[in-house]
């Protein structure tokens, strides 16, 4: 079964991300593009939302989100519950976010790497398999505070129990 890999990005991600989705359709992927769809200026998190969002949905089986940096855009993605987007400038981080992290976002800054390392970056991330073992707990961990019961967290702080905790939570 053919892999979906979500693409999206804003305006200044626009023009790497054409030029990466041939490269990874060559791959043997299928792409799936959720914005945007041109130049015009538009805001990050739009993108990494709908992206994560695929993610999540068992849309796509992995994302390449694109903004500036690569910062903005996988802080947006991240918000969305499974997600793990990791902004990647090299690639031993590429690769490593896939083994150790099972990071099913990567997110590039078009105005930190060009064409020829990006596409380096992508099918590093693509070909990386998560190696589970002493890993998965901590991946556990960040999935079960992606599902932390807000509710108890709230009672926990009006209390006074958890005080120093909430400090470090807000």
């Amino acid at each position: 079964m053919t892999k979906i890999i979500a693409f999206g990005s804003d305006h200044a991600g626009f023009e790497l991300k054409e030029i990466l989705k041939p490269y990874v359709a060559s791959l043997g992927y299928e792409i799936k593009d959720y914005g945007t769809l041109n130049t015009d200026s538009t805001d990050y998190p739009i993108y990494g939302k709908r992206v994560g969002e695929a993610i999540r949905d068992h849309e796509a089986d992995l994302g390449i989100a694109i903004c500036g940096t690569g910062i903005g855009i996988s802080l947006a993605a991240n918000k969305v519950e499974g997600v793990r987007a990791a902004p990647v400038s090299d690639a031993f981080s590429a690769e490593y976010a896939r083994r150790h992290n099972d990071a099913n976002i990567l997110a590039l800054g078009s105005r930190v790497v060009g064409p020829g390392l990006a596409e380096v970056l992508v099918k590093t991330f693509l070909d990386a398999e998560f190696e589970g073992g002493r890993h998965q707990r901590r991946v556990d961990e960040i999935k079960a505070e992606d599902a932390r019961n807000d509710a108890e967290f709230e009672a926990l702080v009006k209390s006074g129990k958890s005080a120093k905790s909430a400090k470090s939570r807000a």
